[in-house]
Formats: C-alpha cells, sequence, structure tokens
C-alpha cells in the first residue's frame, strides 16, 4: 500500500494543475501554492481534469498564497520567467525536509534552486505530458501518456523511492533515474527542437515535422551534439521517432504562449541551449538562427 503524503505544488497550471488532481484523487493530501484569485478559486472548487488517459474527474485541493507548514515534497511546476517571484510563495524555513522538485523546462534551474534551498534535497524532475490549463482549476490533458523521470544527484534514493511510488499511485509513470544530467539533457534534446520550431512557424507538430523536417533534423543533430558535450548520452533517431509518433496537432508551451501573448521561455530552452553549445564549441547555426528570429519578432 502506498503511504500517503502531504504535497505542496507551486504553479497549479497545466502540469501543475494535473499531477494535483491525481494526487488529490488518490487520497494524497495537495496544497497548491498561487495568487489570491487562483487559490480562492481551486479552494471553491478543486480541479477538473478532462483526460483521454485519466478520463474526467474533479478532485478537491487545498490552496494557499504561501507554503505554511512542511510537506513530504513540494513540486515547482511554474514557467522559468516567472520562478524567481514564484519562488517568494516557498519560504526555506516552511519546507522542512521537504524534497525541492523542479519540473520545469531547460538545464539552469537546479542552480537557481539549490542556492535558495537545501541542495541535498533539491531533485530535478522531467515530464512528457502535454497538459494545459484552460482556465483556473480546469486542465485539460491532450497526450494519452504522463511520464516523469526523477533524479537528484545528492538526495537520499530512498525519498526519491517514495516519491515516485506516489506519483505512480497515480496511473501516471513515475521512475528514478540514476543521472540527473542525462535527464534534464534529455527533455531538453527533445523539447528545444519542439518548441523552436513550433513556435517560429506557428504551426503545430503534425505540420513542421513534415513541411520542415530538414530544419527539425538539423535541430535534433545539433541538441544531440550539445548534449553529448555536456556529458549526457543522446539518440536523435528515437528523438525523431518521438516527434513521427506525437498527435499530430500538439503544440509546443512555448508555441502557446506565444499564441497568447505571454512571455516565453525563450532564454531558458534556446538561450540555455546556445549558451551550452557556447562553452564546448560545439556549432549549432540552425539553432542560433531560430532563436535570433524568435527574439528579433519581440520574444
Amino acid at each position: 500500500m502506498t503511504t500517503k503524503h502531504t504535497v505542496a505544488i507551486l504553479g497549479p497550471g497545466g502540469t501543475g494543475g494535473l499531477l494535483a488532481a491525481l494526487l488529490s484523487h488518490c487520497g494524497h493530501r495537495v496544497i497548491c501554492l498561487a495568487q489570491d484569485r487562483t487559490a480562492d478559486t481551486l479552494r471553491r472548487g478543486g480541479i477538473t481534469v478532462r483526460s483521454p488517459q485519466f478520463g474526467e474527474f474533479t478532485a478537491p485541493v487545498e490552496a494557499d498564497t504561501e507554503l505554511r507548514e512542511p510537506v513530504d515534497a513540494c513540486l515547482i511546476a511554474v514557467k522559468h520567467t516567472a520562478l524567481d517571484a514564484a519562488l517568494t510563495r516557498v519560504p526555506p524555513a516552511a519546507l522542512g525536509d521537504a524534497l525541492v522538485v523542479p519540473i520545469l523546462n531547460g538545464v539552469e534551474h537546479p542552480a537557481v534552486l539549490r542556492a535558495r534551498y537545501r541542495p541535498e534535497r533539491v531533485a530535478p524532475a522531467v515530464i512528457r505530458v502535454e497538459s494545459t490549463r484552460i482556465a483556473p482549476g480546469v486542465i485539460e490533458h491532450g497526450s494519452p501518456f504522463t511520464e516523469l523521470d526523477l533524479a537528484g544527484d545528492s538526495v537520499p534514493r530512498p525519498r526519491l523511492d517514495e516519491l515516485a511510488a506516489a506519483l505512480g499511485s497515480t496511473g501516471a509513470t513515475a521512475r528514478v533515474v540514476e543521472d540527473e544530467t542525462a535527464a534534464l539533457w534529455a527533455k531538453m534534446a527533445f523539447l528545444a527542437p519542439f518548441a523552436l520550431l513550433t513556435t517560429r512557424y506557428g504551426r503545430p507538430l503534425g505540420e513542421v515535422r513534415t513541411r520542415h523536417r530538414a530544419e527539425l533534423e538539423a535541430l535534433v543533430a545539433e541538441t544531440a551534439a550539445v548534449s553529448r558535450a555536456c556529458g549526457a548520452p543522446a539518440d536523435p533517431d528515437r528523438a525523431l521517432g518521438r516527434y513521427d509518433a506525437f498527435p499530430p496537432g500538439a503544440k509546443s508551451s512555448m508555441q502557446r504562449d506565444a499564441e497568447a501573448g505571454r512571455p516565453l521561455e525563450l532564454d531558458a530552452i534556446g538561450g540555455a541551449l546556445l549558451r551550452a553549445a557556447d562553452r564546448h564549441g560545439v556549432p549549432v547555426p540552425v539553432t542560433a538562427r531560430l532563436v535570433g528570429e524568435l527574439r528579433a519578432a519581440g520574444h
């Protein structure tokens, strides 16, 4: 029987809201941390999920504007562009012995969190999912899978195993991986081409992978080269196969943000990729061009 946990979710949006609802639905205690209006909505109505994998359900959650008590884990699921401001909702003194689990895009955020919280309790995670908050407390989960990899090179393994079991009890796939660098770059190597191309051309993945196939293949090769230079394995053919398996209407979160006029995680994804390439002397001309074009467009 899975131990019931108390989990805080900073950022109950597409990803955080889905995980909050799934955990609550399985009997775990969930505290969502958000601004006043969102917190009030969640307290009153919970979180409704519409999902091809989990069905449609509404799960009750607690909600507050700030963490005020120790928890077993705090999942950080805000956009990178909002990270600094959002972290004020999680005072280090309130965490107790909690794991801090960032589920952010990019590869540079773990250092930020380890500077603020106990380094040996920061456990970076990556998630493979398409999930969108269409209104406060309403989540549309579009992908037929929800897969999480938990890492943390200095985190006690039993703590990671316990959290993976709690997440796995929801029906999501959760596992502990040994190599944090490999986990973060595996996500980056998939996400960067997807995000940059769908946002640059304003088209869903199905169109991008056919109309702009050469650019997609070049981006995959470039990100794989940077990943290897950073000490992580890379498999370009597997990445391309995953793109081809995705629903054709899939959009990246960066593309959705661009369509909605929200700030983009361009620096956390494209910028971080360029910085890593520069540090290791890896040429990435297609990546550099696309990032430059997006920046020139005002992003």
